[in-house]
């Protein structure tokens, strides 16, 4: 894995889904009190952008059809059948986010 930087820690606003790209990959950031994660932004349904969905809690639902994904694990919540998307390491350092890419 390799390590990019993907945003300034202030960028990315608390409990609002911030998308970035970066190294070719488009990724979902998402702030939830002191922690950053890191999903992939296509929903695994029908490819729709999580980036521009809603956040709940830790579940980010997908703005086409509602699918949900636990920001923490790429896991999909709902429906329970669904597949996950992929998730990233994430460190914070010197007000800048660090994101892990394969």
């Amino acid at each position: 894995m390799r390590e990019i930087r993907a945003a300034a820690l202030a960028d990315v606003t608390p409990g609002a889904p911030h998308l970035v790209e970066a190294a070719g990959a488009r990724l979902v950031l998402v702030r939830l009190g002191d922690r950053v994660h890191a999903i992939a932004d296509t929903c695994v349904h029908q490819g729709g952008p999580l980036s521009g969905g809603t956040l709940s809690g830790n579940r980010l639902a997908c703005p086409w059809h509602g699918w949900m994904y636990d920001v923490r694990t790429g896991q999909c919540v709902f429906p329970p059948r669904g597949t996950a998307v992929a998730s990233y390491p994430v460190r914070v350092e010197n007000d800048a986010v660090w994101v892990a890419l394969p």
